[in-house]
């Protein structure tokens, strides 16, 4: 199983060498000692591939349970304005997505605290399965896609206390959702001329644009459970025993995770893609009581999500040290959809 919090990015540093550093043995037994496992129960502590941002390790106990290990960084590591305590906003996802049994990780443990024997670290079981990819059948796509549908529709049922990211990396929660976004965005944007990130359209442009569709976001009145990173890689799909059709056994790296407007989880969802025209997850959604209505002010608020998002996968490569190749995929695959998001919101 491949579980990390990654992107579609063609080659990804691993996180020990962006300092995160592989875990040893001996920590793992730490930690697990500090959540009341014994430590000698660990037979085995495999690091996993395709993290982004944290280390990322599979802890095998002598009972054949395993448990999921996720270490960030130091604090020093340079990373984007909302990045920081992501571990907390992770795990604050899988305590709201047990409430509505979704199929997601449970948290056994935390610690935020970096001056910790342990380290700040978070533990969490380990789901079932292997990231959604192209071994998955034609025919087996649309089943899939209606589970998923249903899945969300649960996660959206969550509310929070206020909007923003729970993690406090941008202040404290809003008590309305304009205020939320808008200084997520505003923060994404100082995050690019903080990089000097290379984009389509100049930062003062981009924030022009987006300013003047800021109205539509204050038809959102409820604060709700937003995953805001569950393109395909982050669901994870088994094919339980003695049955035929495949299942989705979790949804992971819930890091992103902040509380706002529902409709925000279709961009990832729908990864460089449309939504409207996955019939499958929309159906879905609507029979476990979502509502997906497209109305003008819904269209304008998607897109501006959509263009955040396109703005963090632009911005992140310059912290990330992601190399040529990537930074060439990015302006190939994701900067048109960047300019049409923009167009969208300036006509």
């Amino acid at each position: 199983m491949d579980f990390g919090d990654r992107t579609l990015y063609p080659n990804r540093r691993p996180d020990h060498e962006r300092g995160g550093g592989r875990m040893s043995e001996e920590r793992a037994q730490r930690i697990l000692e500090a959540v009341g496992v014994a430590g000698e129960r660990l037979a085995r502590c495999r690091s996993l591939d395709g993290g982004t941002y944290n280390a990322v390790e599979e802890l095998l106990l002598d009972d054949g349970s395993r448990y999921v290990l996720k270490v960030p960084p130091p604090s020093a590591a340079p990373g984007m304005s909302h990045e920081r305590e992501l571990l907390a906003s992770e795990a604050e996802f899988y305590r709201a997505a047990a409430t509505v049994d979704v199929v997601a990780p449970r948290v056994v443990g935390v610690c935020l605290d970096e001056s910790a024997s342990t380290g700040r670290y978070l533990l969490m079981t380990a789901c079932p399965g292997e990231p959604w990819d192209s071994s998955i059948a034609d025919g087996e796509q649309a089943g899939l896609r209606r589970e998923l549908g249903r899945q969300v529709a649960r996660l959206h049922r969550v509310t929070g206390p206020g909007y923003g990211y729970p993690s406090g990396a941008l202040g404290p929660l809003a008590e309305d959702w304009r205020t939320a976004f808008t200084t997520m965005y505003d923060a994404v944007l100082d995050d690019a001329r903080r990089y000097r990130a290379w984009l389509p359209r100049p930062v003062d442009e981009v924030a022009r644009t987006a300013k003047a569709a800021y109205d539509a976001l204050d038809k959102v009145s409820e604060p709700c459970l937003v995953h805001f990173d569950l393109w395909q890689g982050n669901v994870l799909v088994e094919r339980p025993e003695g049955s035929a059709s495949p299942v989705i056994g979790g949804l992971i790296d819930g890091e992103r995770m902040f509380w706002g407007d529902p409709l925000a989880d279709f961009v990832s969802l729908a990864l460089l893609g449309d939504i409207k025209q996955d019939e499958a997850f929309l159906a879905g959604y609507q029979e476990a009581g979502g509502h997906a209505e497209f109305t003008p002010a819904a269209r304008r608020r998607l897109a501006l999500y959509r263009s955040y998002l396109y703005l963090i996968m632009h911005i992140e490569l310059v912290p990330r040290a992601s190399g040529k190749e990537n930074e060439s995929w990015v302006r190939k695959a994701v900067s048109p959809e960047l300019t049409a998001a923009l167009d969208e919101l300036d006509v």
